[in-house]
């Protein structure tokens, strides 16, 4: 869809009890941040719950409120720890069914007689539910308003994204400007405040790397500084203003590596 000039913000809601053990790294978040990102939309908040109805339901609640969208993950299998159907059937106050496009999809992918109740589960979604294509395993995530019910599978996922874009209003893209300097972030810290303070449009990150002996050698080697924003004039200006301060301490831009 088109660009607006309203900004457009996003939430993603990670499901699973494996998750928060630590068994099972997630990596779905970064992915939607940057698949967002590439549609001028702002994630503004992750959050992981575990397997518990509850708590699925009071997240989804909160955050489709707050935000434009909330694109969950996990929870949509057939095994009986999966129960993201029935908790966002929860939250808004719909009963969970057996979708006739959801069940043929998954008929024909099994032989006779191997589609068991168990694999029915993946065809259960809220009432009046549109489906997600799933390019990868067939089973399809489904979208309820502004929630987006995805796999917790990488690969499928992120594939299900695909799908789902179309759907999307796209935001102004934010710009950005990248500078290394062999400067510690402490030495310029006040005066990048101040520079902040001047263009409240963009936000100005530092990021300090270090020498081959890493953080713990205490030693900094350096700071990447990121300047982001919609206004692309006032990114430029405040990257105008870095330039002069880094020279003013003695020092030059390198390549962001």
């Amino acid at each position: 869809m088109d660009q607006g000039s309203k900004r457009i913000t996003a939430a993603a809601l990670v499901i699973g009890d494996e998750i928060l053990s630590g068994r099972t790294q997630d990596v779905n978040i970064g992915t939607i941040a940057r698949f967002l990102g590439r549609l001028g939309i702002d994630l503004c908040e992750a959050r992981c719950v575990p397997d518990i109805e509850d708590e699925i339901v009071a997240a989804v609640n909160a955050l489709r409120a707050r935000y434009t969208y909330v694109f969950t993950t996990g929870g949509i299998g057939p095994t009986h720890d999966d129960i993201t159907a029935d908790a966002i059937g929860k939250a808004f106050g719909l009963p969970v069914e057996h979708h006739p496009e959801a069940m043929a999809l998954l008929a024909a992918r099994y032989a006779p007689g191997e589609f068991n109740e168990r694999r029915q589960r993946m065809a259960r979604v809220p009432k009046g539910a549109s489906l997600i294509r799933n390019s990868v395993s067939v089973a399809p995530g489904f979208q309820v308003e502004n929630v987006f019910v995805m796999a917790g599978v990488p690969k499928i996922m992120q594939a299900m994204l695909e799908d789902i874009e179309p759907r999307l209003t796209h935001g102004v893209l934010v710009k950005s400007r990248f500078y290394t300097v062999r400067l510690p972030e402490g030495r310029i810290a006040a005066a990048l405040a101040e520079i902040q303070q001047r263009h409240a449009e963009v936000t100005i990150g530092s990021y300090p790397f270090f020498s081959q002996g890493g953080p713990q050698s205490g030693i900094s080697a350096g700071t990447t500084l990121i300047v982001r924003g919609r206004n692309e004039v006032e990114v430029d200006a405040a990257g105008a203003e870095i330039e002069t301060l880094v020279r003013a301490f003695g020092a030059e831009l390198e390549p962001l590596k």
